[in-house]
């Protein structure tokens, strides 16, 4: 039972995953100089001006210099505070680098401004999902889904949150809208099985599962969710059968490997997990949670020189996370390097602190005491 509990938590990584790379964020609206709207507020000049702007933040875009491009667009909302694309150019770039606090922000002002557009609703919903603010993605896609009730992927997302909160009857219902609206969309086949695979169901999930693959064949994720479904029914063959098809389908797909690794370590076959944790790490190397994943096995290994590779880079992808600090000084201990261990426990203090958990600043503190 302990060991199903843990593919089930893994699978929950699984759905929560298929939000980002299969339920994609809408096109970027394409900012105009809103004149009829602003004429008396702006002279020709800043006009002008504004279109300027405009012309070269897309060619910043086009460019892939996501940074410059918000850097132009902030200066032409100023220009133009009440053009609405202008403010969800932003947050579609925001959350193209994986910012999504700063693009829920600008979805919301865009909203203020453009309150009927069903877009930009789906997309608040998006970036509040990431954050793991379901209340409030819930209400956003559903705010999507009113206003265009054939918005296929606000209700695929909407599902995705249901699913994530164990609200699963909301979930199916959700899905079966989707595929009344199109009979032939194959992820919300693959999302409902995802979700039958939470609820310790996988033998009722291959049907889906298999449906979805066979209207999206070259579907990398729908294969990686069908083979956890195998293994969860103790099928080694199938089940590493769609994993490799998933990464012979999407050899470049860090996440691929990513979600491969996590089941892997959650079936205890800790090689196998790392090898793909590996894979992803250098096939993505933004991707932050291949780095962590790789640290902790590493530590549990006892491969500290390993383990601070690893939640190094993590710790310059991450940051603000005191837990990757942490695991950074633990390695850094077991190895005898006092200095950087004291620094590396230092800075985890630091940010505990800021985020208000006083029992991990005292764990913290019991460790650096140890150390001096």
């Amino acid at each position: 039972m302990p060991g199903k509990l843990i593919v089930r938590k893994q699978t929950l990584l699984v759905v929560s995953l298929l939000l980002l790379i299969g339920i994609p964020l809408p096109p970027m609206a394409r900012a105009q100089s809103n004149t009829q709207s602003n004429i008396s507020n702006r002279n020709q000049q800043q006009d002008e001006r504004l279109t300027e702007l405009l012309k070269e933040g897309r060619k910043l875009v086009d460019a892939g210099n996501f940074s410059g491009a918000i850097a132009v667009y902030r200066q032409a909302a100023e220009l133009d505070s009440q053009n609405a694309k202008i403010f969800s150019g932003i947050g579609y770039l925001q959350a193209r680098q994986g910012n999504f606090q700063e693009a829920a922000t600008y979805y919301q002002q865009a909203i203020a401004l453009d309150p009927k557009n069903a877009e930009f609703h789906y997309a608040l919903g998006y970036n509040l999902a990431n954050l793991g603010r379901n209340d409030e993605a819930i209400a956003a896609y559903q705010g999507a889904t009113k206003l265009n009730p054939r918005h296929v992927n606000a209700f695929l997302g909407l599902g995705v949150v249901y699913s994530r909160m164990e609200r699963y009857r909301e979930a199916a219902t959700v899905y079966r809208q989707v595929t009344a609206i199109d009979a032939r969309n194959a992820k919300a086949f693959e999302l409902l099985g995802a979700m039958l695979i939470q609820q310790d169901r996988p033998r009722e999930a291959i049907e889906p599962l298999q449906k979805a693959i066979q209207l999206s064949p070259r579907s990398g994720s729908a294969h990686v969710t069908l083979g956890a479904a195998w293994l969860s029914l103790g099928n080694l063959a199938e089940g590493l059968s769609a994993f490799n098809r998933a990464a012979q389908l999407e050899p470049r797909n860090g996440a691929i490997q990513l979600q491969i690794g996590k089941i892997w370590k959650a079936k205890g076959r800790t090689q196998d997990a790392l090898k793909a944790f590996q894979r992803a790490a250098a096939l993505q190397p933004s991707l932050t949670e291949a780095h962590l994943a790789q640290g902790d096995i590493y530590l549990e290994q006892k491969d500290y020189l390993g383990a601070i590779i690893s939640y190094r880079q993590y710790t310059t992808l991450q940051p603000q996370d005191p837990d990757g600090h942490f695991k950074l000084g633990s390695a850094l201990k077991a190895r005898d390097r006092k200095q950087e261990a004291i620094a590396a426990f230092e800075q985890a203090k630091r940010l505990y602190q800021e985020q208000g958990k006083s029992n991990r600043v005292r764990d913290v503190e019991k460790v650096i005491k140890e150390l001096k």
